[in-house]
């Protein structure tokens, strides 16, 4: 008897992203049919694994894709409609215990026109006041020069002063 790998899934209108975790898996066979079949074995020590599962539509398997990595096995299924589908299987009930939401990958319906990641095109930071003092990094460059500088004139009359002092007594 086989076992199931676990398969999360997130969606967008235009497609599904289903991802089989199973690292190190040997000997991955994938079917995708267009009635929205969607099938799945390979070995991980020895061991197999099938996932045999309907889906809630049809879907385009010609234009799907896969990535076998290492660690996982990514699908992006290309759907026959561009429409948002209320669950992955075409069962009701619960879903199988292998079967998880992808919560990375997930977008929510009103959310999907959104750009990626927070959008700060047309926020201004320098009206931010994010606390601490009003240090200017500026301010502090130029006293330390100004210092640096006096030093610098200190030590060259101190030369200039021991320097004539031996001068004046190679003369006596």
């Amino acid at each position: 008897m086989s076992r199931h790998p676990s398969l999360k899934w997130a969606q967008r209108s235009d497609k599904i992203y289903l991802t089989v975790e199973l690292p190190d898996s040997k000997d991955v066979k994938l079917k995708l049919e267009p009635e929205g079949k969607f099938i799945f074995s390979a070995t991980k020590d020895g061991v197999p694994y099938e996932v045999d599962i309907e889906l809630f539509d049809k879907i385009n398997a010609e234009d799907s894709k896969v990535s076998i990595g290492l660690r996982h096995i990514v699908y992006v299924i290309k759907k026959d409609e561009n429409k948002w589908w209320n669950r992955l299987l075409k069962q009701e009930g619960k879903p199988p215990v292998f079967l998880k939401v992808d919560w990375d990958k997930w977008v929510d319906e009103d959310e999907e026109e959104e750009k990626p990641g927070m959008d700060f095109d047309d926020m201004d930071f320098s009206k931010l006041d994010m606390g601490g003092d009003d240090y200017d990094m500026d301010d502090d460059t130029k006293e330390e020069e100004e210092e640096f500088q006096a030093k610098e004139e200190e030590e060259i009359k101190k030369e200039e002063e021991s320097g004539a002092t031996t001068t004046e007594e190679a003369k006596a």
